[in-house]
């Protein structure tokens, strides 16, 4: 026996007794996610993808397993669009008639006892026409519905939109099965001519998912080991760790020939092993042959067989029923308690999405609170990037209150230390246009900070926005003038009296010292000039140069230390003390707050979306909550 014998005999035997199962709370949640399905596309649900080419026997096995006649046939008749299949056994209880029923997701609450029905309803959905089933089955338009065109065009395409179907029945199996497009080699009629890697591409999306079990079906009268399904399986699943092999029409192969060695697993292995299955005939179809019929000739079939007698256990519709069941029990079991850390997180992760749009405020105190809420919260983010408190600031460069003290302690600094050989009024006079360069270094940077201001609020309301910072701007503007005028006084203060008995200054008897020592230490006859001067001339002229350097570096200190003070006070703090007095004045006025609070109606849309995800979301982990000492494997 190979390895797929030792998988099935130990992992799939030692499964959960058959009827007492976890794979309804996978139902219960693809149910739940519905609604929602695209926001919840990357949450993987376990289930068993169907795979087979057109014609493979795909359909056959799947009524065979349900025990009814529901799918589409005929000629020119293929799957445009996955189906998903939930099988749910129902225990015959008193009261109950034992009735099958099938519900389709898109129809909650109605239920359909006459499965010709179910295939008529198909065919509405798949095909966008309504088809009337006569004593044949075969089909007649009779009108064209609109869902077709919009889900999978006119001309035959696909679409990855899903159609769910439940059936109810005391004679099935748990199970969820996903039904895709048959793969196809030749577009058929209208149908697009790259219909092969759209279906094969809408396969490989389901089948590469780790939670995905890959149910490959092969007709027995082709070449198996080139067979489509099992090439795509094994694309997917290398290790073929989560593919079952379905061989189908085994009644029909060449005589003489049998399929032994595939489902032993001895020309393409697979650990979950392979199942041997005998299709209705169309023929079979057309006779309106019973599915209780068909299944007994498949028994004997398989009982008088002389090589697939001794492999009971690997062939017949029960025996992929019970497989099916098992495996996908086990694979549930198995990844249920990741799942319910997977939605965990994408719930907390919706709440802080959901947090961002904020609540519909429908009275006028509402919006009011609403208003004066973002305004003291804006003037707080402010005063925090200023005082370098702030979460948002950037860790890759500096930006608020720390890029304002660079600006003082860096860039200001530099542009004060250049000397100037002219006389000290001039000097002075010099150290104006850096200083009001300081002034608009910070301007720019508290604009900057104001468009950076984070209150999650200000996004539901671009209005409100628009607004906040046309007043900021101005404000701004406004505190700039007064910085201004300070600067310019203290400059002009500098320049209006020299102040000579300054401790710091070095006055002249000590700059006669310096200066003799300087020459006399230097010595060069070039340090007389290309005239020759005495060496009086030389002293008062080295004399000259450390009085102004002297004056200068006492008038840059006070500069230094003044000009960021007055700043800070008329331009940093006064914002930070007096912004949301403005705000108020400006921005909460009665007649204004409608206008203010206009939300985008993208917004809006987003918040209603966001908060379905959530209650679908809250309601799936109450499911998991609700089952978990029942179903999940004590840690």
């Amino acid at each position: 026996m190979g390895e797929e014998a030792s998988f099935s005999n130990k992992n799939v035997a030692a499964s959960t007794t058959i009827g007492s199962s976890v794979i309804p709370i996978i139902n219960r949640l693809q149910d739940i996610f519905s609604p929602v399905d695209g926001e919840l596309s990357k949450i993987s649900l376990p289930q068993v993808a169907v795979v087979g080419s057109q014609s493979s026997g795909k359909s056959s096995v799947l009524e065979a397993l349900v025990g009814r006649d529901f799918l589409p046939r005929g000629c020119d008749i293929c799957t445009r669009r996955p189906l998903a299949l939930m099988l749910v056994n129902r225990p015959r209880n008193p009261g109950d008639d034992g009735r099958e029923w099938a519900e389709f997701r898109h129809l909650p609450g109605k239920r359909f006892f006459d499965f010709t029905k179910v295939r008529q309803e198909i065919m509405v959905i798949v095909f966008g026409m309504l088809f009337i089933c006569l004593t044949i089955p075969q089909y007649h338009i009779v009108k064209y519905h609109a869902e077709t065109n919009k889900e999978a065009g006119s001309n035959r395409g696909v679409s990855e939109k899903q159609i769910g179907l439940k059936i109810s029945s005391p004679n099935v199996l748990n199970m969820t099965l996903v039904d895709l497009p048959g793969i196809t080699k030749v577009p058929v009629g209208d149908q697009p001519t790259d219909i092969e890697a759209r279906i094969r591409k809408m396969i490989m999306a389901y089948i590469r998912q780790e939670n995905c079990i890959i149910l490959a079906v092969s007709p027995a009268n082709s070449d198996l080991a080139t067979s489509d399904a099992l090439q795509m399986a094994r694309e997917a699943d290398p290790t073929g760790s989560r593919t079952i092999g379905v061989i189908t029409k085994l009644d029909i192969m060449d005589r003489g020939t049998n399929a032994c060695n595939f489902l032993l697993g001895k020309v393409v292995p697979l650990r979950l092993g392979y199942v041997g299955v005998v299709n209705r005939s169309q023929e079979d179809i057309n006779k309106n042959r019973s599915m209780q019929d068909a299944l007994a000739y498949e028994k004997n079939f398989f009982r008088d067989h002389p090589v697939y007698n001794g492999l009971s256990d690997r062939c017949g519709i029960p025996q992929l029923a019970k497989k099916l069941n098992q495996i996908l029990e086990q694979h549930i079991r198995m990844v249920l308690p990741g799942l319910k850390s997977e939605l965990h997180s994408r719930l907390n992760a919706v709440a802080k999405e959901l947090q961002k749009y904020g609540d519909v405020m429908e009275s006028k105190a509402e919006k009011e609170t609403m208003l004066l809420n973002i305004l003291t919260k804006y003037c707080e983010a402010f005063s925090a990037m200023v005082d370098g408190r702030s979460q948002e600031i950037s860790t890759k460069e500096l930006s608020g209150g720390a890029r304002i003290r660079y600006i003082f302690q860096s860039i200001f600094v530099k542009t004060l230390e250049v000397p100037f050989e002219v006389l000290v009024r001039r000097q002075i006079a010099r150290l104006l246009d850096p200083c009001l360069q300081c002034l608009r270094f910070v301007y720019d940077e508290l604009i900057k900070m104001s468009h950076a201001c984070a209150v999650t609020e200000l996004q539901r309301f671009p209005v409100l926005r628009r607004h906040l910072d046309d007043v900021m701007g101005k404000f701004i503007r406004d505190s700039v003038r007064p910085a201004e005028r300070m600067i310019d006084s203290l400059i002009e203060i500098e320049m209006d009296y020299i102040n000579s008995s300054n401790p710091n200054f070095v006055g002249g008897k000590k700059a006669v010292e310096v200066a003799m020592q300087q020459l006399k230490s230097s010595q060069p006859p070039s340090i007389l000039g290309p005239l020759e001067m005495t060496e009086q001339e030389a002293v008062e002229i080295l004399v000259t140069k450390l009085l102004l350097q002297s004056y200068y570096d006492v008038v840059r200190k006070n500069v230094q230390d003044l000009v960021p003070k007055s700043i800070m006070h008329f331009l940093v703090n006064h914002a930070k003390r007096n912004l949301h007095n403005t705000f108020i004045q400006k921005l909460y006025r009665e007649n204004h707050v409608e206008e203010l609070l206009q939300e985008h109606d993208e917004v809006a849309a987003n918040r209603r979306q966001v908060k379905e995800v959530s209650l679908v979301l809250q309601q799936a982990v109450q499911t998991l909550d609700e089952v978990e000492s029942e179903y999940l494997p004590e840690t």
